[in-house]
């Protein structure tokens, strides 16, 4: 769900997030980078070499972490210590500000939090469910199994970590916020129709389209983005209010970048023979809400996923109305984003949020 845009969709992409690393000081793919060269995460690179060639799904999430200098997982740190850089901090002891990047210390190890946080659950959602008699042969079994070992224990060691520093920055409330935001990330995890990979289906029932997507993506989403930007203008002491401002900015930016994400498979190009996408995006349950009869194919995913015939969907889905009511969806997203942003002072920070903004899509 979570990948990158083409170049040629987001042609600014690469100069707004370039910019605003620099504001804060450094590229913020070097956030994490002390986390990833570590002993433990050093090993689990050895052991992925043993998946190779399999079809586990570890594979892949590795992958786009490594190689996706546009993953939106990345940006989400830089998010946290831009909206920090926006709203300043009051007066405190030079030894707890990081005068490159213009925030606290504190700040940034949020900004990591946020971003280990957020892989955890993609390492973890990587697991695959293994039923009795679904894999024949002892080798594919096997390495089944070992997948589904490294990526528990991955998982756990980011989560852990991310545990550790967030009781290092010895605040309660935020300790609490963040906890909460992880527990709605598991909360996403169960709702809604599942095949047996826990992979989501849309379901028909009397709820809106809109009430559903906005559900699943603020708990996945939206809750960890928007309470990380409350909890970082929290450890800079500001106020309740403008806390509250700082969580609405980060929920809406998170909202509109999955709206933005899941327009990809339907823009600009064909179908891809043999992809995927999801089938409870916005343009998806858009289309469902207005055209039910498409319930029929997705039905057929019951079991497994791979069983609906995506072509078929994707042809359908591109000559609806899902398109035009997901770009809609999108806009007034990041509309609200920018209407939150105004609240804070002038300045180089907010003007890279701003084109962060500007650069998914035109407003």
């Amino acid at each position: 769900m979570y990948t990158t845009a083409p170049a040629y969709q987001r042609p600014d992409w690469n100069r707004a997030v370039s910019e605003a690393e620099k504001i804060v000081g450094y590229p913020t793919s070097f956030l994490s980078l002390r986390w990833l060269l570590s002993d433990e995460i050093a090993n689990v690179a050895l052991h992925l070499r043993k998946l190779v060639g399999s079809n586990h799904p570890l594979l892949k999430t590795a992958k786009s972490l490594l190689y996706n200098g546009r993953n939106n997982m990345q940006a989400w740190g830089l998010i946290v210590l831009l909206i920090s850089k926006a709203a300043g901090h009051r007066n405190v002891d030079d030894m707890e500000e990081d005068k490159a990047a213009g925030v606290l210390y504190s700040q940034r190890a949020l900004a990591e939090v946020t971003e280990m946080i957020r892989t955890s659950h993609l390492v973890h959602k990587g697991l695959v469910n293994i039923y009795p008699g679904q894999f024949q042969e002892p080798g594919q079994l096997n390495d089944m199994t070992f997948g589904n070992k490294i990526a528990l224990l991955s998982g756990d060691y980011l989560l852990s970590t991310s545990c550790a520093e967030l009781a290092a920055l010895r605040n309660q409330d935020v300790v609490k916020l963040m906890s909460s935001a992880v527990r709605d990330q598991a909360v996403s995890e169960f709702l809604g129709k599942r095949d047996k990979q826990n992979n989501p289906l849309p379901s028909a029932s009397e709820e809106s389209a809109l009430s559903d997507w906005t559900q699943r993506n603020v708990l996945s989403a939206g809750s960890l983005l928007g309470k990380s930007c409350q909890g970082t203008l929290k450890l800079a002491g500001h106020s309740n209010q403008l806390q509250d401002e700082g969580y609405k900015f980060g929920k809406h930016l998170a909202l509109a970048w999955q709206a933005c994400l899941e327009l990809e498979p339907f823009i600009g190009s064909h179908y891809i023979p043999g992809s995927v996408f999801s089938l409870t995006s916005a343009p998806v349950m858009f289309h469902l809400e207005r055209d039910p009869l498409l319930y029929k194919e997705i039905e057929k995913g019951s079991d497994t996923i791979h069983d609906v015939d995506y072509a078929k969907v994707h042809q359908i889905v591109s000559k609806g109305p899902g398109i035009e009511l997901t770009k809609q969806l999108q806009k007034e997203h990041s509309q609200k984003a920018l209407e939150v942003l105004s609240v804070f002072q002038d300045s180089d920070a907010r003007t890279a949020l701003s084109n962060i903004i500007f650069a998914m899509g035109e407003l």
